[in-house]
């Protein structure tokens, strides 16, 4: 992040900078020019003391009893999130999941970009969907440019390990995986599981368990 010595970022904060950044661009959108703590807990729902200690690691964002400048921000974060540098994605199984995934592409996120997919149905193969080429997962490897740098994992839970494997070796370097399967990776790769399942089980849990929380 720019100059900011990453190892001090809690990753928590590193994860809502995404979440402030996109609500500033709708601020600056609407001509807002300043914003407080509180209305930003309000947009994002994190407490204000969160935002500030967020905020409070890279130095003086805004003044007490001022606010924040939304411009200000807005171009701090666009730098710090390094939004004018594009990453590449691929996308490894175009099923319902992975259909939707390539119709959304990301189009409120201009520096993320899926830029091709792979798959095994024939009928998929040499398509385009969302603009995004589709290739055959068997010849991956002829096909995944050195500038992708990160997959979407939508396959078969008993197909995601192998195919893991298969993007490390080509250079993948990121892998936010939709599978159920927990993925082994070395320890300089960077992996997220999202388990859809899992969440909305949570969700009803606390739903039950915690219904005035």
């Amino acid at each position: 992040m720019n100059n900011i010595e990453q190892s001090k970022i809690p990753q928590a904060t590193a994860k809502r900078l995404p979440l402030y950044y996109r609500f500033l661009k709708n601020l600056h959108a609407s001509g807002k020019q300043r914003v407080s703590s509180a209305e930003l807990s309000d947009a994002v729902k994190v407490d204000s003391a969160t935002i500030r200690r967020d905020f409070s690691y890279f130095g003086a964002l805004g003044k007490k009893g001022y606010g924040y400048n939304v411009n200000y921000l807005l171009s701090f974060f666009r730098k710090t999130l390094d939004q004018d540098e594009v990453t590449k994605v691929t996308l490894i199984g175009v099923g319902n999941l992975g259909t939707a995934f390539l119709h959304y592409n990301f189009t409120k996120n201009n520096n993320t970009l899926i830029s091709l997919a792979f798959d095994v149905d024939e009928n998929k193969i040499g398509t385009e969907i969302g603009d995004v080429p589709i290739y055959h997962l068997d010849h991956m490897e002829e096909h995944l440019p050195e500038d992708v740098t990160v997959a979407i994992l939508t396959v078969p839970a008993q197909a995601a390990q192998a195919i893991t494997d298969r993007l490390i070796a080509k250079g993948i370097k990121g892998i936010l995986n939709f599978t159920p399967a927990r993925l082994n990776v070395p320890e300089e790769i960077r992996i997220h599981h999202i388990d859809l399942a899992v969440e909305l089980q949570s969700l009803v849990y606390f739903l039950k368990h915690y219904p005035n929380a």
